[in-house]
């Protein structure tokens, strides 16, 4: 829906984008990256299907999109050495 404007569910162009905000204490469409600033959020953009009410979540900013993934990155799971048997 971001770049075509239309509906994946439905076909329908009437797609409106909604821009993410970081107001006062951190309420808005965001995810927080953990400082207390309003610049230490990202801004997370809503594309809503007029007609029949799918939408979807981008984060447009690509820096922002690093930083999630160093804050929010699972860790890599423990490699595991099989036992010796006797």
């Amino acid at each position: 829906m971001r770049k075509t404007r239309t509906c994946v569910k439905c076909g329908s162009k009437r797609v409106v984008r909604i821009p993410g905000n970081v107001g006062a204490y951190g309420v808005g469409n965001n995810i927080p990256l953990g400082g207390f600033s309003v610049y230490s959020a990202a801004r997370v953009t809503r594309y809503l299907c007029v007609e029949c009410g799918f939408s979807e979540e981008w984060i447009d900013d690509f820096v922002a999109r690093k930083k999630i993934e160093a804050k929010y990155r699972a860790p890599r799971p423990k490699k595991v050495v099989p036992k010796k048997s006797r």
